[in-house]
């Protein structure tokens, strides 16, 4: 069985890192039992950690990464329940096996023992072959547990927040939730000039330098309250929910051309140059797709004119529907110029939009 990786906020010294063994801590406050469970644990090929106290187990825990934990119940100063409690409220220990150790005199106390968080018990005399099958499976549940969450934590990078939880919600209940009608503000952004970019810059620098881009966009975004849906090319495509939508939304397009501004000076063989389009209307959220291959996105006329918009910005410019503009018109923090009226695609009727101003 492989090292079992422990989330954690931050670097402990593992003795299982160097040795590549899983380290059980044993806790028992009578040296005769620790050894009787260091020899049992050593043959099964684990590496092993004694603590003679509740109070030297915690300061262990605490500077060197355990795998699993033997606790007797029954200790002078910090007994066993409230070290296993203890334990549980360390973030790096909340899915470690803890298994508590007990004599048939003591087997009333295991309701607290479950309470403050512990997995199993073994009852004294401790049993090797006992002691073995069942810390075994636990750990084994234990790496099923830390996989699952490894690719949960990278699978969160790539979908956005909301598809989390409906993924999350569609885990628990079996069914996708219905397509949910919402009043939002769609921001989109494009990198002007991008093709030709494209031929001048080596493709593993213009790929490290998009990314770089992109990242900061997306920080941004999140930032402001929004969330990326997808990403657009050399773009992205970020919603924006709740009642302040247009005001975070244009809060985030300024900043983010500022910094296409900032990088563009700083950085003498290019220019990524941002334009942004921003309109605020109902959308449609929901699942699309066959249930081999879903995409769970935002559709509606709303978003199409954002990405219409997007298309009439000029480099680091910024373009808003009179939509976005009538609801911030009153804000002294935005100003909006170059009122303008445009013919987009699909539409019948002549639009009017804005430029908002990004400062020089």
């Amino acid at each position: 069985m492989t090292a079992i990786p422990l989330a954690k906020t931050h670097d402990l010294e593992s003795s299982s890192a160097r040795t590549g063994k899983l380290t059980i801590l044993v806790v028992d406050d009578q040296a005769t039992t620790r050894a009787v469970v260091k020899q049992t644990l050593f043959a099964s090929g684990y590496a092993v950690l004694e603590a003679a106290s509740g109070e030297k187990a915690l300061e262990i825990a605490e500077e060197t990464a355990i795998d699993a934990i033997l606790l007797d119940l029954k200790m002078p100063g910090i007994a066993g329940i409230e070290t296993c409690r203890r334990l549980r409220a360390m973030e790096h220990y909340q899915a470690t096996p803890i298994l508590v150790v007990t004599a048939m005199q003591e087997r009333e106390a295991l309701t607290e023992a479950f309470d403050a968080g512990c997995d199993d018990y073994i009852a004294k005399p401790i049993e090797p072959i006992i002691l073995q099958t069942r810390l075994q499976a636990h750990l084994h549940r234990a790496e099923l547990y830390n996989q699952l969450e490894g690719v949960r934590r990278n699978l969160n990078r790539y979908i956005s927040p909301r598809t989390q939880k409906m993924v999350e919600q569609y885990s628990g209940t079996g069914q996708l939730p219905p397509p949910e009608r919402l009043d939002v503000c769609m921001l989109f952004t494009d990198i002007r000039g991008f093709t030709q970019l494209s031929r001048q810059i080596e493709p593993e620098h213009l790929f490290n330098l998009l990314s770089t881009h992109l990242a900061r966009q997306v920080e941004l975004v999140y930032q402001y309250g929004g969330y990326v849906d997808k990403y657009a090319g050399d773009g992205i495509m970020a919603v924006f929910e709740g009642d302040d939508k247009a005001e975070r939304s244009c809060a985030c397009a300024l900043e983010i051309v500022a910094y296409a501004k900032q990088s563009a000076s700083e950085e003498q063989d290019h220019q990524f140059a941002i334009g942004c389009g921003l309109h605020e209307g109902p959308v449609v959220i929901g699942n699309i797709g066959s249930p081999e291959h879903l995409d769970y996105s935002v559709i509606g006329e709303s978003v199409n004119l954002a990405a219409r918009l997007c298309g009439f910005a000029r480099p680091m410019s910024i373009v808003v529907s009179d939509v976005v503009h009538e609801v911030l018109a009153d804000q002294q923090q935005f100003t909006f110029a170059s009122e303008r009226h445009v013919a987009v695609k699909g539409y019948s009727r002549i639009l009017k939009v804005y430029n908002l101003e990004t400062g020089e």
